[in-house]
């Protein structure tokens, strides 16, 4: 089944619902001060990653003489020496499709009510897994399956931008917006047959942008499943946790902490859960 095959077939689901579907109270809440919070830490740890990542060093030369297959994981050796531009620009395609399926939803006239509500908890869906994919990208060292490949000038095998493998952000940043415009497909019509087809499409489409990451020697095997994980959950928890049901679940500002007898100002947010 090809992208637009999927896209096709998404947007006859959400039409198909909303003939027979009849207006709901938002299964959310959400608050302006705690998201408002939640947003703007996102946001701001983006920008500390970015700068993090910036300030990546690159490669010497010597570390990449001393590079060996062998050193890697026997999951992942497969992938060293990958390399492909056409791969790579086509992993953008499905990529930036998926920030516009959280729009589909809108075409049900239920979702469309609470447009301003489902655009908080997608931005920070987003922001949550920017923030988690460019620290981790900027304090993990880990070459991409590029650098193996000989066949490439030592300059760019050597560039910081290659050293950063660890995770894939294009399938995290995917399977963010997917399962998250799958889950709230879900909580909005719980009783709906196509359910099953929505979570399909909602993991075949970051699973697309995975296997593109690792034929273009972007990504190893490993680093497209732990970005999918992670967009996954960031997408389906974000929404979860302000369920209006979901009374074990809560989500509050922070002003300071404790660390070793050393009281720690800042600000922030924090989740409990009670089980």
């Amino acid at each position: 089944m090809t992208l637009k095959s999927i896209l096709i077939s998404l947007c006859i689901i959400c039409l198909n619902f909303n003939s027979y579907s009849q207006k709901k109270e938002s299964p959310y809440e959400t608050d302006l001060v705690k998201d408002g919070i939640w947003i703007t830490t996102g946001v701001g740890l983006n920008v500390v990653g970015v700068l993090l990542i910036q300030d990546k060093p690159s490669l010497s030369q010597q570390d990449l003489n001393a590079l060996s297959k062998d050193d890697i994981w026997g999951i992942d050796r497969w992938a060293a020496g990958n390399y492909s531009e056409k791969a790579n620009s086509a992993s953008y395609i499905p990529m930036f499709t998926s920030f516009a399926l959280p729009l589909a939803l809108l075409i049900n006239e239920n979702e469309r009510s609470h447009a301003g509500q489902i655009s908080v908890l997608f931005v920070e869906s987003m922001a949550t897994t920017g923030a988690l994919f460019t620290i981790t990208a900027a304090l993990v060292e880990k070459s991409r399956p590029l650098v193996y490949n000989t066949s490439i000038p030592d300059e760019e095998r050597m560039d910081n931008d290659e050293q950063r493998s660890f995770f894939a952000g294009h399938t995290a940043a995917t399977a963010a917006a997917t399962f998250f415009a799958a889950k709230v497909f879900n909580d909005f019509n719980p009783d709906s047959p196509w359910r099953p087809v929505v979570w399909g499409v909602a993991a075949a489409i970051p699973a697309t942008v995975g296997y593109l990451r690792i034929q273009s020697g972007k990504h190893f095997l490993t680093d497209n499943i732990v970005g999918l994980a992670v967009g996954a959950a960031s997408g389906i928890l974000i929404p979860e946790i302000h369920k209006k049901k979901n009374k074990n679940v809560e989500i509050y500002p922070t002003m300071g902490f404790n660390l070793r007898g050393e009281n720690v100002n800042s600000q922030g947010i924090g989740i409990s859960y009670q089980f």
